[in-house]
């Protein structure tokens, strides 16, 4: 007999799963982790409509090197669109099982990934405007992420003046 996938009544979940980084899997099996690829392959040569209007209006875009990857794999997650170097995802709701998004949303943000939603059905309707929000948050998660890594520094004034420092005592 098949397992298939279900969802336990909203009472008896637990929060999201937490996500290990441990190895090629997330502590995942190998062979599941093997079908997830195959899944993310197979959808990456036969994406759906919205998913292909807005990858052509990426590829459109000079974004040098902060590149989308089309259906990646983070996790037992596929993503619809993922940048590495930004941890951001985008995500095209169609609709689907709305709690394992929120749920996979919440497992990805655990790790630190920024995950946007779009819906399909506008992003048909208006590429150039999805693709310039898309544009926008990268923008946003870049500027986020430099804040963070970055101590504030005092800078120089328009005149060329160093800054002052404290006296030493």
């Amino acid at each position: 007999m098949k397992k298939t996938l279900t969802l336990r009544p909203v009472g008896e979940r637990a929060e999201a799963p937490k996500i290990q980084k441990k190895g090629r899997g997330w502590a995942i099996s190998g062979s599941r982790l093997d079908a997830i690829h195959d899944m993310a392959r197979q959808l990456r040569r036969e994406p759906d409509e919205a998913h292909l209007a807005l990858a052509d209006e990426l590829a459109k875009e000079d974004l040098g090197k902060y590149k989308f990857k089309r259906y990646a794999v983070i996790g037992s997650a596929i993503v619809d669109f993922a940048s590495q170097p930004l941890k951001l995802v985008i995500a095209l709701d169609r609709g689907e099982a709305p709690e394992i998004e929120r749920r996979r949303d919440a497992s990805l943000a655990e790790v630190g990934i920024k995950v946007i939603r779009y819906d399909a059905a506008e992003v048909l309707g208006d590429p150039e405007g999805a693709c310039a929000a898309v544009l926008r948050a990268m923008k946003a998660r870049y500027d986020e992420l430099r804040a963070a890594s970055r101590p504030s520094r005092p800078s120089y004034s328009r005149s060329g003046a160093r800054p002052q420092r404290p006296a030493r005592g």
